[in-house]
């Protein structure tokens, strides 16, 4: 997923509410919308869970080092 994709895109969103003059279209913006919240809900869980093993594994390094130290 490049930068682009990642940001809300508050000028686009309103030039496609614009074009949305019919149901098709109208119908076509309501799916682009949940598409790509979804997607940035998937990259929110990717971003926690890479934060969450980070943490696991700095913890396990401390971890290790400190029962080194105490030998």
């Amino acid at each position: 997923m490049d930068e682009q994709e990642a940001v809300y895109d508050h000028n686009r969103y309103r030039q496609l509410l614009a074009e949305a003059v019919d149901e098709t279209r109208r119908l076509e913006l309501i799916e682009i919308m949940i598409r790509e919240k979804a997607r940035d809900r998937l990259e929110a869980q990717r971003v926690a869970d890479r934060a969450a093993m980070t943490a696991m594994t700095v913890a396990r390094v401390l971890g290790q080092s400190g029962r080194r130290g105490s030998f």
